[in-house]
């Protein structure tokens, strides 16, 4: 393969990986499992054409051209995103986050991304009318499968050695504290910290446009259970028994198009009003009230979506006409 179709063919890769990588981190249905081989098809295809890309490197380095810096920030961002990737994937690495596998891996995906451009300003490659024959398109393919094959080998392997990672869900996470609370992890979005809230003095504001209402905890004696899995971007999941009230019962008839659910932190997320019968929000778990660092007095339970959006320690509901997706898809802060 020429030097300037492999550059092509990684680019393409690169932008595959990264786009799959987002949607994964970011959905929490099972339709993220397709994502999830896609992303990671795409890296065992970036691990197979390292020796021609090594090729081009050398031609590269002997000829003395612009941009070696960029390249070799590049290529080393690529390894360590590689690596963690699979590090992660095998469960051999049991590490929660921003120094976790999956924490490395997510940090290094981004640099690559700034990498990549810087790197393709520097030495720009178009694509031509005759990247697009039969024979390339074969070739392409033959890429696809070995990499496919290469993922459903690297699964078998991990079934045959009984690695944890065999047993991960369909986004990728590993089990940690099914069932039971006290082994569940405490983690948060990025700068949040843990509050100290004190009980009697906590109040919920509800709040749809029509009226303004502030509920003590004590009014919030839990009406449903659920059973839903809590799934961290952070690489973990949880299965708990969940009970409180359901966000339909809570904020009644009220008009509007979205939900806005707001932390003591001042962390929030946006949600379409439409899903209110489906979430709870939960003053208990495996039947104890949630501890501090679980979302004590109040957090909510979004069966289906990832963990950045079942927001701890709740103080506010709103009820309004803003659109539920006017909003960053991963929170800033």
């Amino acid at each position: 393969m020429s030097g300037r179709r492999t550059n092509l063919a990684l680019m393409a890769l690169l932008a595959v990986a990264v786009a799959t990588g987002v949607l994964a981190w970011g959905i929490g249905t099972s339709a993220t499992g397709p994502i999830v081989v896609a992303h990671g098809v795409a890296g065992f295809a970036i691990v197979a054409l390292a020796p021609w890309k090594t090729a081009i490197a050398r031609r590269g380095l002997r000829r003395g051209r612009q941009g070696h810096g960029t390249s070799i920030v590049l290529a080393g961002l690529v390894v360590a995103c590689v690596v963690t990737g699979l590090l992660h994937a095998s469960g051999l690495v049991d590490a929660r986050g921003p120094t976790s596998p999956l924490g490395i891996h997510v940090a290094t995906g981004l640099g690559t991304i700034v990498a990549a451009i810087a790197h393709v300003v520097q030495r720009p490659v178009k694509p031509r009318a005759v990247d697009l024959t039969r024979r390339n398109l074969v070739r392409a393919g033959a890429l696809a499968a070995g990499a496919g094959v290469a993922f459903i080998g690297f699964e078998g392997l991990l079934r045959v050695g009984g690695a944890r990672g065999a047993e991960r869900r369909f986004t990728g996470s590993h089990e940690a504290g099914s069932l039971d609370p006290g082994r569940m992890p405490v983690t948060q979005w990025f700068d949040d910290t843990v509050p100290l809230i004190e009980g009697p003095a906590w109040r919920l504001r509800i709040a749809d446009g029509a009226r303004d209402r502030s509920l003590p905890l004590e009014r919030l004696t839990p009406e449903h259970g659920m059973r839903a899995t809590l799934d961290c971007t952070g690489g973990w999941f949880a299965e708990q028994d969940w009970e409180g009230i359901r966000l339909d019962r809570l904020i009644g008839a009220a008009d509007g198009r979205s939900l806005f659910v707001v932390s003591a932190t001042g962390y929030g997320r946006r949600f379409p009003l439409d899903d209110a019968s489906s979430m709870l929000l939960a003053t208990r778990v495996g039947g104890d009230v949630l501890s501090v660092g679980h979302g004590f007095p109040a957090r909510i339970v979004a069966p289906g979506r990832r963990g950045f959006w079942w927001v701890k320690w709740v103080t506010e509901i709103r009820v309004d006409d803003t659109p539920w997706w006017w909003q960053p898809p991963f929170p800033v802060t």
